[in-house]
């Protein structure tokens, strides 16, 4: 590991990555768990994908949202997962300036697109149970493709913004990042330059994605209740049915990154916040396909029609 002089300011070229441990015992056997888990979650999530843009019985919004979450868990565990991976192998973790710059961008772009993207499906769940006569009107092509578009743009610029923001400044106290891959606060701890301002802005807009995400789904589910609670039995089941899965991913998500960035940058402790970064950028990923697809009779079925259907093509 390079020492560096914290009181002289370096032009870095590359930075060194932790990783998860510093244990060499350990190394080859994390490699491996992560490369089965990374591998699942990429057939998962491409196998959801696939599925719900083939199979005509999925052409509904609900299957149009889910696709879309798929492509950002595939987006962000693909752009974290492939460089850990080489990085439990390789005996000095080494990415390249611009490496974690874009790693960064596009780690930050998909992450608050899962957010808002969980916001959209709480709304769809709100018109399908709350108004389901006007469903297929209200969630109209046009009006999907805009729910999914402005997330994108939105995360993109804020993306943007906080890498500018990191990476215009030059004074660098040391090129070792204490985390597995290029994050916010791990980089904000190696400035040399005064980062109050960055990690406002960081922690201002973390603060508002979260709240305003979460109070999308909590007004959503709060209407979906009200409306449940005036359902016969059969129907509160379907609903219930419907919503558990969402409900259990948004708990395990917003709480996840609410522990990680909703409180100041002089509490955290970066071991702890890798271990929490592992649950949303490799398990959560993973879980979304089984909570979302593994569990419901029409994927299950559309999955079905597409084995037969290629077993056909074999004979």
């Amino acid at each position: 590991m390079d020492k560096w002089n914290e009181t002289t300011s370096f032009q870095v070229t590359e930075f060194i990555l932790l990783g998860i441990t510093d244990h060499p015992d350990l190394q080859i056997p994390l490699f491996f768990l992560f490369l089965i888990i990374y591998m699942i979650t990429s057939l998962g999530n491409l196998g959801l994908i696939i599925l719900t843009k083939i199979d005509s019985r999925l052409k509904t919004p609900m299957y149009f949202f889910l696709r879309n979450l798929a492509f950002i868990d595939l987006g962000y565990s693909t752009a974290i997962g492939p460089k850990m991976l080489v990085n439990f192998v390789m005996e000095k973790n080494i990415i390249s300036y611009a490496g974690c710059a874009t790693q960064l961008v596009v780690f930050i772009t998909l992450i608050i697109s899962e957010l808002f993207m969980l916001s959209v499906m709480a709304y769809d769940r709100y018109v399908a149970i709350c108004n389901p006569l006007l469903y297929m009107v209200t969630m109209s092509d046009r009006m999907c493709c805009i729910l999914v578009a402005i997330p994108y743009l939105y995360s993109l610029f804020e993306a943007l913004l906080i890498t500018i923001k990191i990476f215009n400044s030059s004074f660098w106290k040391s090129n070792v990042i204490s985390h597995f891959y290029c994050d916010s606060l791990p980089l904000l701890s190696i400035l040399c330059s005064d980062a109050k301002d960055v990690e406002l802005i960081i922690l201002s807009l973390s603060a508002f994605n979260l709240v305003f995400s979460l109070l999308v789904v909590l007004i959503s589910y709060g209407l979906i209740l009200m409306a449940i609670l005036r359902m016969n039995a059969e129907g509160r089941r379907k609903a219930f049915s419907t919503c558990g899965s969402h409900l259990t991913v948004v708990v395990v998500f917003y709480a996840t990154l609410t522990f990680m960035y909703l409180q100041p940058k002089s509490s955290h402790s970066f071991d702890t916040d890798k271990v929490a970064s592992i649950f949303y950028t490799l398990v959560i990923p993973i879980l979304n396909p089984l909570i979302y697809s593994l569990r419901n009779k029409e994927v299950k079925g559309a999955l079905k029609r597409a084995l037969d259907n290629q077993c056909k093509c074999l004979l």
